[in-house]
């Protein structure tokens, strides 16, 4: 799983959807304690992802409707808007030098996902 970027003292665990409920390698986006999560399963990889839904680019929140993907070792999701293309583990743009989203840590339990929002 991955590790949250943003320094969030009122974080919290947010129990979001069940992994069943994600096709793979599709997002799906979820509001976790006020902030818009697009959360990814990669089947190939058999890893879940949770990134800021807000695309900074487009200016929307959209990137749960991006695919995902890879760039060399890099798994990515392509933004639905202009096509940039976003490290689901680090949140960083690889097009785009200094522009990133937040990443959020995961858990699964019981089949369940909760997000560290």
């Amino acid at each position: 799983m991955n590790t949250a970027t943003a320094e969030n003292t009122d974080a919290i665990w947010v129990k979001v959807c069940e992994k069943s409920a994600l096709a793979p390698d599709t997002g799906v986006c979820a509001l976790a304690n006020g902030q818009q999560v697009a959360i990814f399963y990669s089947r190939h990889l058999d890893e879940l992802f949770a990134v800021g839904n807000y695309d900074p680019i487009g200016k929307a929140y959209v990137l749960s409707r991006g695919l995902i993907g890879s760039q060399g070792e890099r798994i990515c999701v392509a933004s639905p808007l202009y096509k940039q293309h976003f490290d689901l583990r680090t949140g960083e743009c690889l097009e785009e030098e200094g522009v990133s989203i937040p990443t959020y840590e995961l858990r699964l339990e019981d089949g369940w996902i909760s997000v560290l929002a």
